[in-house]
């Protein structure tokens, strides 16, 4: 097989990581998403929470400033790293799945890429949330909409095109119509049809 970049976007409780996870397997490929907070803090000698909680944040452009390409933001150094991480994999010639990182755009110019993005309607998003963290309809309903927030701004500050635009991904998919498994089934097929299996 030639190589396979299989980039998904998703919305906050659509499934995205799950069925990420699903065609990394059937692929048999590896996973690029949470293996990038790991990598990053034995690079930074930060702790991996640290990492995680300047993930996926978009600075504050009243105090960041870049000089000679270089930025004074931690948050714009991480997400720098975790892009020439991604970049460099690509450029090796591996095939992986990654998800977010703006992987869409930041790795187009690479033939094997297919990218996906996910999403689904509302109240299944919230009711997945409600059963994974436990929380009440109205909290979980909340926090989706503060992580698309927090998603949609961190992708807008990195790429000029606005995230979950369709224009940015080969396809866009709302979950709640087939299932998690009924999508990684259809995503599956589509893969395998633009690798030419």
């Amino acid at each position: 097989m030639s190589q396979l970049i299989i980039s998904v976007g998703r919305e906050f409780g659509s499934g995205g990581r799950v069925i990420a996870e699903a065609l990394a397997k059937r692929f048999d490929i590896p996973i690029y998403d949470r293996h990038l907070i790991t990598e990053i803090a034995n690079k930074t000698g930060m702790s991996p929470e640290e990492i995680e909680k300047l993930n996926e944040a978009p600075n504050s452009r009243l105090i960041s400033r870049r000089v000679r390409g270089f930025s004074n933001s931690i948050e714009d150094n991480i997400a720098e790293m975790q892009f020439d991480f991604i970049r460099k994999k690509a450029e090796s010639g591996e095939s992986f799945v990654v998800v977010g990182r703006c992987s869409e755009t930041k790795l187009r110019d690479f033939d094997g890429l297919v990218s996906l993005f996910i999403l689904g309607d509302m109240d299944a998003k919230i009711k997945r949330v409600m059963e994974i963290y436990e929380m009440s309809e109205h909290e979980a309903k909340s926090f989706i909409e503060k992580k698309d927030k927090k998603r949609k701004r961190y992708h807008n500050y990195h790429v000029h095109m606005h995230w979950g635009d369709s224009r940015l991904y080969d396809l866009s998919i709302n979950s709640s119509r087939l299932g998690i498994d009924g999508t990684v089934d259809y995503l599956e097929k589509y893969v395998r049809a633009r690798i030419g299996e």
